[in-house]
């Protein structure tokens, strides 16, 4: 690579600049950009037969995002919702290249109109009152990690929360006496207070006396005292949901992660009659559309509205149009 070429140093400014001190992107973004343009650049190398340290910006065209975009959906089986994440990542990149490099505004603009790709819209996994109470009753409270995993997996519950929300919680952000509540950090840096019930703050209440920790420390470590990570969260759910299925046989069709919890609160507010826009506030959702979602997945709700209508009676009488032979006849035609 010579060193008139921009690329490295576009890539540089892209993340400290731009992403940091410009846009004051989370931890989060700058984590998944930086994940998807490892990926994207050891792509693009393999196929040019050349070293990372070797490419030019020229060489990162739009026909090479598709390809890679095909080869993270399909030879790394990634999903559609990934698959749109690494192009968010490209396409915002590209953005800011076309304000600094005017040069190479044809090339910005063919990467950009990569179209979004569309997916199904699965109703959501969410778990019944018995299964959370199966899952929740599995962690052994006798030892220390038991009870932080069900004091955990009792706060996702409550609160809704996202697994990233939740581990980042730390005793300042909990409000132990009443009102009862928890202010949580969610996407894009907003905030929000969440109600906590009485047992809820017992167990915290509980954890923090097992495993004191100072009011700006995150709450949920591991036994040495570093901060669990949402990898090491699933690994345990999915242990504590295997053995709950023996009892709640339903569970084995299911496949449970932290989000299922989010779900699960949502859906059973909504069966509670709790008003959407309340559940919107309470989940951090920015569109009401998003909160909606779980009010079409609520079963509970459909069959009351299916029990208000009438079994259609079986007429025996033919309809009026069937007695026109033309009718019949010119649909016979057809």
């Amino acid at each position: 690579m010579t060193n008139a070429d921009p690329f490295p140093a576009l890539l540089r400014s892209f993340f400290y600049e731009w992403l940091v001190d410009q846009r004051n992107a989370s931890v989060h973004t700058v984590r998944s950009y930086r994940d998807t343009w490892r990926l994207f650049l050891r792509f693009v190398a393999g196929r040019e037969k050349r070293q990372v340290v070797r490419l030019r910006l020229a060489d990162l065209t739009a026909a090479q995002v598709i390809a890679f975009l095909h080869h993270a959906e399909h030879d790394r089986h990634g999903t559609i919702g990934t698959r749109n994440c690494r192009l968010a990542a490209i396409r915002s990149f590209f953005t800011f290249v076309a304000s600094k490099e005017p040069a190479a505004i044809a090339q910005c603009t063919a990467i950009l109109s990569t179209p979004v790709k569309r997916g199904s819209v699965p109703a959501p996994c969410y778990l019944e009152p018995a299964e959370v109470e199966a899952i929740l009753a599995q962690p052994d409270r006798s030892n220390l990690e038991g009870a932080r995993d069900h004091a955990l997996l009792s706060f996702l519950y409550n609160s809704g929360a996202r697994i990233q929300e939740a581990l980042d919680l730390c005793p300042a952000a909990i409000r132990f006496e009443a009102p009862r509540c928890v202010k949580l950090f969610g996407k894009g840096r907003k905030e929000r207070i969440c109600p906590l019930w009485p047992e809820t703050i017992m167990l915290l209440k509980g954890l923090l006396e097992r495993q004191p920790r100072a009011d700006h420390e995150r709450l949920f470590v591991n036994r040495y005292g570093d901060p669990l990570g949402a990898s090491g969260v699933r690994y345990k759910l999915a242990a504590y949901v295997e053995a709950a299925a023996k009892t709640t046989p339903s569970l084995r069709s299911k496949t449970v992660t932290p989000h299922s919890f989010r779900h699960a609160t949502a859906v059973h507010l909504v069966s509670a009659g709790v008003d959407i826009t309340v559940i919107r506030s309470w989940l951090g959702h920015v569109s009401l559309d998003t909160t909606n979602h779980y009010a079409q997945a609520d079963l509970t709700a459909k069959r009351k509205a299916l029990e208000q209508v009438g079994t259609p009676s079986a007429s025996t009488k033919p309809s009026p149009w069937k007695k026109d032979a033309s009718v019949l006849a010119w649909l016979d035609a057809l």
